[in-house]
């Protein structure tokens, strides 16, 4: 196994792209000191690639993190993409998959969270709220590592917590 170096973000893309987004503008400027290596830059898998493709894709990823942080919004423990289920070559009837690969129920955020803590990495999970409300998190996660909001209130305006993010990121 190579050395694990890099970090790995996990979330929903669209739901929270906000937070994702800033996450990756700290990372970019120099003078934040949140500098991290991206572990989505090593491979590629497309959404139109099949979901087991897709998790070898996110397990290769997985296998070189150090940190694995999990945003959490409003549908992070609902989602089922990359879940079988849904996949064009599973045969519901006789529940298994027409190509022959193994099936595997889990959605995507499920299969990434359950690697993460199974394989030791360390773990953050931000939420995108001004608060933390464990309920949100996937079961899995819901008391394994450190939990932060992504942003808090002063004077009736809202601010990133971005210091309590960088240290629990450069820790």
């Amino acid at each position: 196994m190579s050395s694990r170096t890099k970090t790995y973000i996990a979330g929903d893309w669209t739901g929270d792209q906000d937070l994702i987004s800033q996450l990756y503008k700290w990372n970019e400027r120099d003078d934040l000191k949140l500098s991290f290596d991206d572990a989505h830059e090593l491979t590629q898998a497309r959404d139109t690639s099949l979901a087991c493709n897709i998790k070898r894709s996110l397990s290769e990823r997985l296998d070189a993190s150090k940190t694995f942080v999990l945003i959490v919004g409003k549908d992070t423990d609902k989602l089922t993409k990359g879940s079988c289920r849904y996949c064009g070559s599973y045969d519901a009837y006789h529940s298994n998959c027409h190509r022959g690969y193994y099936v595997d129920y889990r959605s995507f955020i499920r299969y990434e969270c359950e690697k993460a803590k199974r394989d030791g990495i360390k773990i953050v999970v931000l939420y995108n709220y001004a608060n933390v409300d464990r309920s949100k998190c996937p079961d899995v996660l819901r008391y394994e590592g450190e939990h932060i909001k992504a942003f808090y209130y002063k004077d009736g305006k809202a601010y990133w917590n971005y210091s309590e993010i960088r240290d629990a990121l450069t820790k």
